[in-house]
C-alpha cells in the first residue's frame, strides 16, 4: 500500500501530520515507511504535547547551522538560492529524511507524546511531499 502526503509549510518549523497518516492506515499489522521527497526538509518523531519543544528545537538548529549570510558560514559556495538554502540542505543532512514505524492492528506504535513531523528548513512557504509505504 502506498500514498503521498502533501504538507503546506509557511516557513521554518515542525508541521505535524500524525493524524493524516493514522487515518490512511488500514487495520493490519505491518511496517510503515515515510520518506520526505525534498533535500531541504526532514522528518522527525517528536513530542507533540508542549509546543516549546518545537520552538527550542528550531532555535537550536538555527544556532547550529546559521544562515549563509552569517560570517561563520562564509565558506559556503552554494548561495545562489538565498541565505537559507545551503543551511537547509545541511540541516536535512543532519536530521532523518525517512522514518520507519511499526503498526499493530492498524495503529502506529508511537509513544504517548510522540507525533510525526515534517521539518521545514527553508524561509519561504513550500508544498512538501512525503512518500508512504505500508508493508504487511
Amino acid at each position: 500500500m502506498q500514498t503521498t502526503f502533501t504538507i503546506e509549510t509557511l516557513g521554518p518549523g515542525l508541521y505535524e501530520f500524525t493524524r493524516e497518516v493514522a487515518d490512511w492506515l488500514d487495520g493490519r499489522d505491518g511496517l510503515l515507511t515515510l520518506m520526505v521527497r525534498h533535500t531541504s526538509a526532514s522528518l522527525l518523531i517528536q513530542e507533540n504535547a508542549d509546543p516549546d519543544v518545537r520552538t527550542d528545537l528550531m532555535a537550536y538548529l538555527d544556532r547550529l547551522v546559521p544562515p549563509a549570510s552569517d560570517p561563520s558560514m562564509s565558506y559556503l559556495t552554494h548561495v545562489l538560492e538565498g541565505p537559507d538554502d545551503m543551511p537547509a540542505h545541511i540541516k536535512s543532512a543532519l536530521l532523518p529524511v525517512s522514518l520507519q514505524i511499526p503498526v499493530e492492528s492498524g495503529r502506529m506504535r508511537l509513544g504517548t507524546w510522540q507525533g510525526i513531523y515534517l521539518v521545514e528548513h527553508r524561509s519561504a512557504p513550500h508544498r512538501r511531499t512525503v512518500a508512504a509505504h505500508f508493508a504487511v
